[in-house]
């Protein structure tokens, strides 16, 4: 039996392979290292959904019509937006999202992609007392997701999270894919598929994790001492976020992607002292892991960088699922299509092993 579904292949895609060996990842063709930093985020999104929806636009034209659903998105929930603050941050931008019709078209897809990058900013800004920002129909998605947060990104910062929103955009049959896929394969909408996605992105093990990562540092700061932080931490069963993946068993290509847009924000500023310190941290972490975990090897994800690039965007740790959320929504789209496409309902079978009745012969 596969615990966990291990090694079980349960799709056979085009959108991504995860190269757990060789650290590398793959989307549609071409190399992450390709993609990030090169492609803007809407591009991505075209090279996702390709195949996938009948008479799909040029770049340009889906770039402004990502644009139009952020002010459809906005106009449709703003009468609700007063209410979901009530909620945390997640769990309010998800609600907004339940809102949406459940269909399968393009204009449907685009409001999924819409919704966190419009819903994230209003409701952390209705949680600050201040009104929420119109989105800008004619503005990049990464910067207008800034603008609407704090008011004019320095482009600099609309460049990072454009790389990010690239970066996490899709990578295999991760959980919260999987689930996506699951519901997809029942025959429900797409944004029933998103929210089961939603659903499985919230947990600490998955897109819960950046998080923590900004906690750890800190007490590793008020510590002084990250080595010994961090033996007393394993010591105590307790994981280190940040390191370790469930299919690379070497250095997570998206953890050195990001920190290189990390570094290119600054060297002189709080990012940049934000950065060096985290350096620091990375190192003894890999030397005490090393020693202490001799049989695996513990490499640096994601997550670790993705906690500094959002914290220096200007977000806090508890919007860091949501812009996840925001650039991984287009990944878990493209697989909705491709099960509707290719897949069945997904049954797997599982193995009783409770006790047995007395049958009466």
């Amino acid at each position: 039996m596969a615990n966990g579904l291990d090694d079980v292949v349960a799709a056979e895609t085009v959108l991504s392979d995860v190269d757990g060996a060789g650290g590398h990842l793959t989307i549609r063709g071409h190399s992450l290292t390709e993609l990030a930093g090169h492609w803007r985020y809407g591009q991505v999104v075209r090279l996702l959904f390709d195949g996938f929806f009948d008479e799909l636009p040029g770049d340009d034209e889906l770039e402004k019509a990502i644009g139009n659903a952020r002010v459809e998105i906005f106009e449709r929930l703003q009468p609700m937006l007063a209410e979901l603050p009530a909620l945390d941050v997640y769990s309010g931008m998800r609600a907004g999202i339940a809102l949406l019709p459940d269909g399968e078209s393009l204009a449907d897809a685009l409001r999924l992609i819409a919704a966190p990058a419009v819903l994230t900013p209003a409701l952390l800004r209705l949680g600050r007392g201040e009104k929420p920002l119109t989105p800008d129909a004619r503005a990049d998605h990464a910067n207008d997701m800034l603008r609407m947060l704090s008011g004019t990104p320095s482009p600099a910062l609309a460049k990072a999270l454009d790389t990010y929103l690239v970066t996490v955009c899709d990578h295999g049959l991760n959980a919260s894919t999987f689930a996506t896929r699951v519901v997809t394969s029942t025959q429900a909408g797409l944004t029933s598929a998103i929210l089961a996605g939603l659903g499985a992105l919230k947990g600490p093990l998955h897109g819960g994790a950046p998080g923590p990562v900004i906690e750890m540092l800190d007490a590793i700061e008020a510590s002084g001492d990250a080595a010994a932080w961090l033996r007393n931490e394993i010591a105590r069963g307790e994981r280190i976020m940040g390191f370790g993946h469930r299919i690379y068993r070497v250095r997570d290509p998206r953890a050195d992607v990001l920190k290189a847009v990390v570094r290119r924000l600054g060297t002189r500023n709080e990012s940049g002292r934000r950065l060096a310190f985290a350096e620091t941290v990375e190192q003894a972490a890999l030397d005490v892991l090393k020693v202490a975990k001799p049989q695996r090897s513990i490499q640096t994800n994601v997550e670790f960088y993705t906690a500094l690039l959002l914290e220096a965007a200007g977000f806090p740790k508890e919007a860091f699922s949501n812009v996840f959320a925001a650039g991984r929504v287009a990944g878990w789209i493209a697989h909705a299509r491709e099960q509707q496409a290719t897949g069945r309902l997904i049954r797997p079978q599982s193995r009783y092993v409770g006790p047995v009745p007395d049958l009466v012969a």
